[in-house]
């Protein structure tokens, strides 16, 4: 990490040396408007840099800087969540690797953005962890010419934890540039991004630890004293990835009223993971193992696409993109392994061609969007639909309407898995999970942001503790999972006061036996905000209330890293209480919060991330976002 912040101070001191002109000290220095500092998504949509204050941000103050509603954190920063609420909204056509409660954190393709700023910006996240500690998210960007921009930032997170053997330690290195000819007809965009998330795991309190903590004993209140199942545990996901797109305007016709433009592009990928777990000696709860030290089990994901593309933009018709595409993948393990009844194989590789299209229409306030493509060739099937429509009523208000049908293999890990406990070895040909989604959705900032979907899975695929065993195996479901989820989200103001609601309800109206999920979730925040000290600060301060009804939580398994079915035993049903101060001077936002206070005041018996993970105690947690404009 400390390598990282030097070459990042190094190449931000380079690019303020080379790339700027230093004004004479009597020429006046107007900084550009906030709009001018671009933020291009992989999608090519562009916002800008907001410096601003709000409750959005509030929510947003957290280690994956994101809106965590759906989500429970568990007892560390860095570590897994349990999901309080799914969408499907996410389409692939191979399956996705291992260890996915680990990529919360991990930035695919999509995630990442790219930059366009008139002066070099900076920014400086960082927040307080667990005993030991810290979070820090250090980016830079600069402009060298109008047409070339590049990237630099890392992303770090060391914490302790509470309880015994729980220490994480994460790193996100990503690095990027874009840059387009004078003309703008042809467009290069490149980045690298090299990720690391480590958890130490201790397989959640043991039964007589559970009651100690459930009865408040204050003689534990040091969660370290706490026993856990094992003290040896560790995994860890870890990738590496190269990536490049290009695109050139072959034919562009442009004037002020009419436009007709045909782009080519293509893009390329390599991306190279591991995930792997060991353990200093074998524990019984996982069942026998092949050997009773040192265990260590890894499997590595090497993954290529290239793809090309033309598309053609007209004033009258839209934009019409054509695509192919070509993937080669090799997932697996170094070995074989032989057993009685058969041989599990170490590799799952081939080759994958797919073909689509992608449709996009705007017309008086009308937007039509569609999106499909299907594999032609390869050992996966795989397919997806997607089609959109939408009206905005006004600049405040928008309606939209999509469907999405989508039908993918299972995660490698349901296919293929080995590993030095017996019990968590297994090789499965599964059927393509089968999925179909509705969505209706209003935003309005004046009245209500809504949405209703209802989602039907065929061959759902999960993990699940089968009777007579001990350990999750994969498991597809022979019927029907239905899923109803409404979403509601409205601020009341009242002066300098405030009052942010959102509130989930949902339902799996068939297949509830695999497909938890607690039937409401809320969240309420009333804050006062205002400006103090002649316009020089604004203040923030206020309480966020949320709750979610008991369910019958997933169990999380540190071996696959993976949540699994677990039906029997509800948690939840209790409150989460948390205060907040923050403050903006200039374009610096603070962040005090005395998260879960409530638990000073309330007894613990529920407060669980997954059965066996408690959740946080109240603890004060403090951190910034600082912005440099130079």
């Amino acid at each position: 990490m400390r390598s990282t912040l030097l070459l990042l101070l190094f190449l931000g001191a380079s690019a303020l040396v080379y790339s700027q002109i230093t004004p004479a000290a009597s020429d006046p220095v107007e900084k550009p408007p906030i709009e001018l500092y671009r933020i291009i998504s992989a999608d090519r949509d562009t916002t800008y840099v907001d410096t601003t204050l709000s409750i959005q941000k509030e929510y947003k103050f957290n280690y994956l800087r994101e809106d965590t509603f759906e989500l429970v954190p568990f007892s560390n920063v860095g570590q897994t969540y349990n999901r309080l609420a799914y969408d499907f909204n996410t389409t692939h056509l191979k399956p996705l690797f291992a260890a996915q409660s680990h990529h919360y954190n991990y930035l695919e393709v999509d995630d990442m953005s790219y930059y366009h700023v008139p002066t070099p910006l900076t920014e400086l996240y960082f927040k307080t962890a667990f005993e030991q500690g810290q979070q820090l998210d250090a980016f830079f960007t600069v402009n060298t010419s109008e047409q070339f921009n590049f990237s630099i930032a890392y992303k770090g997170v060391r914490s302790l934890g509470n309880y015994q053997n729980i220490l994480t330690s994460t790193g996100n290195f990503r690095f990027t540039t874009n840059y387009y000819t004078k003309d703008k007809r042809y467009r290069i965009r490149t980045h690298v991004a090299a990720q690391d998330i480590l958890n130490e795991e201790n397989g959640g309190l043991t039964p007589n630890s559970i009651v100690l903590f459930q009865n408040d004993d204050p003689q534990f209140e040091d969660r370290g004293r706490l026993d856990v199942l094992f003290e040896d545990g560790e995994n860890k996901l870890e990738g590496l990835r190269f990536y490049g797109d290009q695109e050139y305007d072959l034919i562009s016709k442009k004037d002020s009223l009419e436009y007709s433009i045909v782009t080519l592009g293509a893009s390329i990928m390599y991306e190279d993971k591991f995930y792997q777990y060991k353990q200093g000696t074998a524990f019984s709860g996982f069942g026998e193992a092949y050997t009773s030290t040192d265990l260590k089990t890894k499997v590595k994901l090497e993954d290529f696409q290239a793809k090309a593309w033309t598309r053609f933009d007209n004033a009258v018709l839209g934009s019409l993109t054509g695509f192919v595409g070509f993937t080669d993948y090799n997932y697996g393990y170094n070995s074989l392994l032989i057993l009685d009844d058969g041989i599990i194989t170490n590799r799952l590789k081939g080759s994958i061609v797919e073909a689509g299209a992608v449709y996009k229409k705007e017309y008086r306030g009308f937007e039509l969007y569609g999106k499909g493509a299907i594999n032609v060739s390869g050992d996966f099937d795989g397919n997806y639909l997607n089609g959109a429509a939408s009206f905005a009523f006004d600049s405040d208000t928008k309606a939209e309407a999509s469907i999405t049908i989508h039908s993918a293999a299972p995660n490698f890990n349901f296919l293929l898995n080995q590993s030095d406990y017996v019990n968590y070895n297994w090789q499965n040909d599964f059927e393509n999970v089968k999925t179909q989604e509705l969505k209706f959705e209003l935003q309005s900032k004046k009245w209500v942001k809504a949405s209703v979907r209802y989602t039907g899975i065929d061959d759902y695929a999960y993990f699940t503790i089968e009777p007579n065993d001990s350990t999750p195996t994969p498991q597809q479901y022979g019927e029907r999972v239905d899923y109803l989820k409404v979403q509601v989200e409205r601020e009341f103001t009242y002066g300098k006061f405030a009052l942010m609601n959102t509130i989930l309800y949902q339902e799996a109206v068939g297949g509830d036996e695999v497909f938890n999920v607690p039937q409401f979730v809320t969240r309420n925040s009333l804050y006062y905000q205002d400006h103090w000290f002649k316009r020089a600060l604004f203040l923030q301060t206020g309480v966020t209330f949320k709750y979610f009804t008991p369910y019958n939580m997933n169990g999380y398994d540190p071996v696959l890293a993976e949540f699994y079915v677990h039906n029997n035993e509800e948690l939840g049903g209790f409150p989460l209480v948390d205060i907040f101060f923050n403050a903006k001077i200039r374009q610096t936002r603070i962040y005090f919060k005395y998260e879960h206070v409530n638990a000073l005041f309330t007894n613990r018996n529920e407060y669980f991330s997954a059965p066996g993970y408690p959740y946080r105690d109240p603890v004060i947690r403090f951190g910034l976002v600082w912005d440099f404009f130079l």
